[in-house]
């Protein structure tokens, strides 16, 4: 190998945070065989990372990284850095700008290859010109030929001049097996609550007798953060560590059935469709966690409630556990949802109070993991970080096996802390209708193929959510015309419906009763992905008529309904 004849003078390094530091990716695959690996930076995220990571605290700094204008005039360049196992592979990185009217193509692309040698390259922001169109910084993302592509990506933010960077500390390596540890894990524990259940499934897998341990949550649960997703994520750690633990294996079965960005509020419609795969499967412990997306839920804890109840009186009598996990900005909430833990008597395990307070540390004072060691991004732990979730679902575990409840804890006894309305609710759409409907389509008499898809269970690839859905296409009918109606006997309902982040999708109304419930729009959330609504909530189970069509100045545009929550 030949080097240049006359190389170029070294430029002036300047001064930088890491917005990525060793981050490791794993390349989800696409439709043409090929990898992408989508780290998304909108909507704060851009920001956490830039202080729990970079350490950035200067809040001058920090406003300027809320826009578009005020990221270009603050970054100079972007040095990436990819490190896989083929040092003759290249990728492509991609930033993107997120547009004002057209989010996902309306704002700035920007490209540039890579090899995958450990090499550093720059990507100049200089003599970029950004556009009016451009709102803030969206997502960076890693394109590969294959999509069984792993690497490690450090992504440094080259200041402009006048601007200083905050000094970028080593990070200690993590001893998860240290006695100064194991006592944070044990601190995780909140509540060993009941352990009647817990046992009884202990007994029945050590009988050989076939026993199943099953994961409800969001994106976490679904395993975002952790490479590869099926094998580094919480649940299946847990899982591994419930068939050491108890001394059993290949009686052992295990569903995992997390959905990003969504609440409780969903997880009560899927429950029965995810989990038990509509009584083919029938858990014997659930472990459930929506700590940190359940502030979507209008209910504010009655959904999670219900969720708690329809899992507790399930067919073989599951033991249920709550896990609180944690955003890097410290936030969840435990607050609102653990008294559904304490009047049930459940186990409780809190990642808050497993790490947050030494976060706040020194090293010499006792910090154990940083931040930048636990989050993969501010949302989402890395494979460190779902090890330490899993340690402590184990320890809450172990503590149950050393404190056997000799009876069940009595639910018809309990005074309901926040609510049970929808603990009976059934999932009805397209396919199923495990109650009677009279449905008319009207124009909403396409399928929608275009779906949020999840890694369930050991997939790597993604299974479509609510694929038996009802669609309003604007490009098969030009202009709406005829509603969607239901007929049902219900005392309460919640519509889902497909979010979007294409202008093409437009605001649909509904009406109950001939009375206007509330518009829907797709865009409020800007990207692809299932919103739960109760369009009724009410205490008389009668005859109820369901009317949705496209609001005024959307007749042109489409809409999806995936489908109904009813409680009769």
């Amino acid at each position: 190998m030949r080097g240049p004849v006359a190389p170029r003078d070294p430029e002036k390094k300047r001064q930088f945070y890491f917005l990525m530091k060793d981050k490791n990716v794993f390349a989800f695959p696409t439709p043409d065989g090929k990898g992408i690996t989508p780290i998304y930076l909108d909507g704060g995220r851009l920001i956490e990372a830039s202080k729990f990571v970079g350490n950035l605290s200067d809040e001058n700094l920090i406003d300027m990284l809320k826009t578009a204008q005020g990221f270009k005039k603050l970054v100079h360049s972007i040095g990436v850095i990819v490190d896989g196992c083929d040092k003759d592979t290249e990728c492509k990185f991609v930033f993107q700008f997120y547009g004002k009217n057209d989010l996902l193509g309306g704002g700035t692309l920007l490209e540039m290859p890579v090899a995958c040698n450990g090499a550093e390259h720059l990507l100049d922001l200089s003599s970029i010109d950004l556009t009016d169109e451009d709102k803030e910084v969206g997502q960076c993302r890693f394109e590969y030929g294959a999509n069984d592509f792993t690497a490690n990506v450090t992504v440094k933010l080259y200041l402009n001049d006048g601007f200083d960077a905050p000094v970028q500390e080593e990070d200690a390596p993590v001893d998860l097996e240290s006695a100064e540890f194991a006592a944070h894990v044990r601190d995780s524990v909140l509540q060993v609550g009941n352990s009647y259940r817990f046992n009884k499934a202990v007994e029945k897998a050590r009988r050989g007798e076939d026993t199943t341990i099953a994961f409800i949550g969001g994106s976490i649960t679904q395993g975002a953060g952790a490479v590869p997703i099926n094998t580094e994520c919480y649940a299946y750690k847990t899982y591994e560590a419930f068939k050491k633990l108890i001394g059993m294996d290949e009686n052992i079965h295990y569903v995992k059935a997390g959905v990003g960005g969504t609440p409780s509020e969903l997880g009560m419609l899927r429950y029965d469709r995810d989990v038990r795969r509509d009584g083919e499967v029938e858990p014997d412990v659930v472990i459930v966690e929506f700590a940190v997306n359940d502030e979507g839920d209008e209910t504010k804890g009655v959904c999670f409630e219900s969720l708690v109840r329809k899992i507790w009186n399930g067919k073989s009598q599951p033991a249920v556990i709550i896990l609180f996990s944690v955003f890097a900005n410290d936030y969840n909430l435990e607050d609102r949802l653990s008294p559904v833990g304490k009047a049930y008597d459940l186990p409780m395990v809190s990642l808050k109070a497993c790490v947050t307070d030494q976060f706040y540390k020194t090293k010499e004072t006792g910090r154990l993991i940083t931040k930048a060691q636990y989050f993969y991004d501010v949302f989402h732990p890395t494979n460190t970080g779902h090890s330490v979730m899993a340690m402590c679902l184990e320890q809450v575990m172990k503590d149950m096996l050393d404190n056997k409840s000799e009876e069940d804890t009595d639910f018809d006894k309990v005074v309901s802390p926040i609510g049970t309305d929808f603990e009976t609710v059934v999932l009805f759409d397209k396919k199923d209708k495990p109650v009677e409907a009279l449905i008319d389509e009207g124009d909403f008499d396409s399928t929608d193929t275009e779906l949020q898809a999840v890694e369930m269970n050991m997939d790597i690839k993604g299974t479509k959510q609510f694929p038996n859905n009802w669609r309003f296409d604007a490009k098969k009918h030009c202009s709406f015309s005829k509603p969607f109606t239901m007929e049902v006997e219900a005392k309460r309902l919640v519509i889902i419906n497909k979010d979007s982040g294409s202008p093409l999708e437009g605001v649909a109304d509904v009406y109950v009763d001939g009375e206007y419930v509330r518009s829907i729009n797709p865009l409020d959330n800007g990207w692809v992905h299932c919103n739960p609504l109760i369009i009724l909530n009410d205490t008389e189970c009668k005859k109820r008529r369901v009317e949705v069509k496209m609001a005024k100045g959307s007749e042109e545009k489409s809409f999806t309904i995936l489908g109904f929550g009813i409680v009769r």
